[in-house]
C-alpha cells in the first residue's frame, strides 16, 4: 500500500500478472477495514501512509487472531524500522527500489512468505494437535489411577472383613500386615490422580501420608508407640514410591510390633534425607535392639519383602550402629552419572 494511487495500481497490475489477485487501500485505517471483512492471505504495508504509519498498523493486524502473514515494505532509509517490524511479527520485509526488479523482489518475497506462513501454521496446527493428544491420554492414565485406587481399596476391604472373621492372632496379624501394604500402594496410584505432574511423587509428601495412617492406627489400638518424622524434599518415579513406601511399612511395623515389649511405651523414627545422587531412608527405634544369633522375631516375611524390594531399587539395607535400639537404613542413587 502506498500513498501514490499511480504506483498502487501500477503494483495491482504488475503482480496480477504474475498471478497474484491484489486489493488496495490508501491508508492504514482503509487497510485494516479491509482485512475486517475479507480473509486474505498476505498483507503488504508501506511504512508511509497517511495518519497511521505502517508500523503502527502492523500492531494493529498482529493483534487479530489467525492474522495473515505481514510483508513490510520501506524506503532506504527505513531499514531500522523493518527490522523493528520483523521483531513486532511482519513475516518479512522489501526495501522499494524503482523498475520492474522491485516487483521481481515482491513476487520472490511474498512466496516465501506465503510458505513461511502456511509452515508456522501447520506447525502450529500440529502442536494443537499434539497438545490435545496429550491431554487426553492423561486424562486416561488419571482414569486408570483412580480405578486401580478404587480397586485396591476393595480389595483392602476384604481382606479387613477376612481379618474380622477370624479368631487366630497371627492370622489377623498376617491379614493387618497385607492391609498396610494395598495401603502403602494404593496412596501412590491415589496421589497420581490428583496431581499435575504424573511422572513423579513427592516422596516426602507421599511418606508423610504413611507415617499419618501409621498414628491413625496406632490411636485407635491404644498403642504406645510415638512415631515421629522428619524429611526433605524428593521427588521419585511412582514406581520408586511404590517400593520405598512398602519397606518403610514393613520397618515401622515391625518395630511397632517387635521393638517394645508388652504395654512398654516407645519412639519409632522415620527420617527421608536427600543426598547429592540420590536420598536416603531411615527407620529406627529406642527399643531393646536384636540380639546377635537370636532366632528372627514372627514370619521374617516382612524383612524378604524388604530384602527383594530394596534390591530391585539397586540398593540394601543396612543397620547402623547405635547406643540403643535399631536404626535401619537404605540409600538409593537417582543421578545417572
Amino acid at each position: 500500500m502506498d500513498d501514490d494511487a499511480g504506483l498502487r495500481r501500477l503494483i495491482q497490475r504488475a503482480l496480477g500478472k504474475r498471478g497474484f489477485d491484489v486489493e488496495t487501500a490508501e491508508s492504514a485505517e482503509e487497510g485494516l477495514a479491509c482485512i475486517a471483512r475479507t480473509k486474505y492471505d498476505l498483507v503488504a504495508i508501506d511504512n508511509h501512509m497517511p495518519v497511521k504509519s505502517g508500523r503502527q498498523m502492523l500492531d494493529d493486524i498482529v493483534k487479530l487472531e489467525g492474522h495473515p502473514a505481514v510483508v513490510f515494505v520501506t524506503g532506504d532509509s527505513d531499514t531500522a524500522v523493518a527490522v523493528e517490524a520483523i521483531h513486532a511479527g511482519a513475516t518479512d520485509f522489501v526495501v522499494k527500489t524503482v523498475g520492474d526488479s522491485f516487483f521481481d523482489l515482491l513476487d520472490s518475497r511474498f512466496r516465501q512468505a506465503f510458505a513461511r506462513d502456511r509452515l508456522e501454521r501447520e506447525k502450529r496446527e500440529v502442536e494443537a494437535n499434539l497438545r490435545e493428544a496429550n491431554e487426553r491420554l492423561e486424562m486416561l492414565v488419571r482414569e486408570v489411577h483412580h480405578r486401580v485406587s478404587n480397586s485396591l481399596q476393595m480389595v483392602q476391604s476384604f481382606v479387613a472383613m477376612q481379618a474380622n472373621q477370624t479368631d487366630s492372632k497371627d492370622a489377623k496379624d498376617a491379614l493387618e500386615a497385607t492391609q498396610n501394604r494395598i495401603k502403602a500402594i494404593g496412596k501412590v496410584h491415589q496421589n497420581l490422580y490428583t496431581r499435575g505432574d504424573l511422572t513423579t511423587i513427592d516422596l516426602d509428601e507421599y511418606l508423610g501420608t504413611l507415617v499419618e495412617e501409621f498414628r491413625s492406627n496406632m490411636s485407635e489400638t491404644d498403642d504406645c508407640v510415638e512415631l515421629t518424622y522428619a524429611s526433605d524434599h524428593v521427588e521419585v518415579s511412582p514406581d520408586d514410591a511404590v517400593n520405598v513406601g512398602v519397606v518403610v511399612n514393613e520397618l515401622v511395623s515391625n518395630a511397632a510390633k517387635y521393638a517394645f515389649g508388652e504395654g512398654k511405651k516407645g519412639r519409632v523414627d522415620v527420617v527421608l534425607a536427600a543426598l547429592d545422587d540420590g536420598y536416603s531412608v531411615t527407620v529406627s527405634d529406642n527399643g531393646g535392639g536384636i540380639v546377635q544369633g537370636a532366632a528372627p522375631t514372627g514370619t521374617g516375611l516382612g524383612m524378604r519383602i524388604i530384602k527383594a524390594i530394596t534390591r530391585s531399587l539397586g540398593t540394601s539395607l543396612e543397620q547402623l550402629e547405635c547406643e540403643a535400639g535399631t536404626s535401619h537404613r537404605f540409600m538409593v542413587k537417582t543421578d545417572p552419572s
